[in-house]
């Protein structure tokens, strides 16, 4: 009677993983990422390859060619970065990833590089997608920020849990 529940509502910030431009996902001409099937999230079209993380989380896994990052936030939301499209086939050429499974980081620590120019050189795309794998089981809601242009660092959106 005194004291009443509040829910508090559990949110998380996502920062941006690179210097560029949000794309939307639905733009990225890869059908795996625009049509969700990897689950909701921002895309990027990079201006340089500096890499940082976009939330606070644990590195779950680095493939071995070093184009895509695990991440999990300590509630359990998963993120994946993958740089580029189609870059597994360059079999870890042109990435240089400074981070191991088991690491802990903070929003905007240093992930590693990616070689634009070289992906470029190699007819690959450099767009690069932030996708949440488990998206629809753990978010309520987004609140994307206003922002396309963008500098490591910069707040993308918050994500509110279900």
């Amino acid at each position: 009677m005194f004291f009443k529940k509040s829910k508090k509502e559990k949110k998380i910030t996502v920062y941006s993983p690179l210097n560029g431009e949000v794309i939307p996902l639905g733009n990225v001409p890869d059908p795996v990422f625009s049509q969700k099937m990897m689950g909701d999230g921002f895309a990027f079209n990079p201006v340089n390859g500096e890499i940082v993380s976009p939330i606070n989380g644990k590195v779950t896994q680095v493939f071995p060619t070093q184009h895509a990052i695990g991440i999990e936030a300590e509630n359990g939301l998963e993120a994946l970065l993958h740089l580029g499209l189609d870059t597994v086939e360059l079999k870890g050429e042109g990435f240089s990833i400074n981070v191991k499974a088991g690491d802990v980081l903070k929003a905007n620590d240093p992930i590693g590089t990616f070689d634009l120019s070289y992906i470029k050189e190699k007819g690959k795309e450099v767009i690069t997608v932030l996708v949440f794998p488990n998206f629809d089981e753990k978010i309520a809601e987004v609140i994307p920020s206003a922002v396309t242009e963008v500098t490591t660092g910069t707040e993308i959106a918050e994500l509110t849990f279900k």
